[in-house]
């Protein structure tokens, strides 16, 4: 492993580490146990997806189609803005989450389909790893490691937060706990939609 795969591996952890929309959906469901391997394995295999397209040439997409990057912040901060109000609501109401032990899951495909809206509909996904990461990969003799270090951040990351959320789950018997990530959540998401209308 060369220095394109550890600078492809540092760079993929820092863009993806800061708690954003997937990676607060990403935790809720290891928290509940709910389709975990399903979704973390969803989330690395579409930033995966991503970075080799990015390192491989479509970084370009901005200067191409400039309508394609207002498309997205658009319809991701309208996205965005949506789910923070839910989410707002579930820590209002103190939600089904609070006895969420005690219910059947939902449907993996409702699951999945939230997981592919914040993934796929979320802006920044596409800035950070196809255009920040097409872009620095071009400073390194070899674009295939670079990207493998990427991916394996990817891997690293969504499998420790979907899987390593159990060992939070004591603090979440508190109902309160529910209510404050919810709240957390709904911030997020605004916060992010606030950033995109503002471009």
């Amino acid at each position: 492993m060369g220095a394109s795969f550890w600078a492809g591996l540092g760079l993929g952890l820092s863009l993806i580490v800061a708690i954003g929309a997937q990676n607060a959906f990403v935790l809720r469901q290891g928290l509940l146990r709910q389709h975990v391997l399903p979704v973390v394995a969803f989330c690395a295999v579409s930033d995966a997806v991503l970075i080799v397209a990015g390192v491989y040439g479509f970084g370009t997409l901005g200067a191409t189609a400039p309508w394609a990057t207002d498309l997205l912040r658009y319809g991701g901060a309208a996205f965005l803005l949506a789910y923070g109000a839910l989410a707002l609501r579930k820590a209002w109401r103190g939600g089904g989450a609070l006895h969420s032990e005690d219910q059947p899951a939902p449907p993996l495909y409702r699951s999945l389909a939230i997981c592919a809206a914040l993934t796929w509909g979320n802006p920044h996904v596409y800035l950070d790893t196809l255009v920040l990461m097409g872009a620095v990969s071009a400073g390194f003799a070899s674009r295939a490691s670079f990207a493998g270090g990427a991916v394996t951040a990817s891997f690293l990351f969504f499998f420790s937060l979907g899987f390593g959320a159990r060992f939070l789950a004591p603090l979440f018997r508190r109902p309160v706990a529910w209510r404050v990530l919810d709240l957390g959540v709904a911030l997020i998401m605004w916060t992010v939609a606030a950033g995109l209308l503002r471009g």
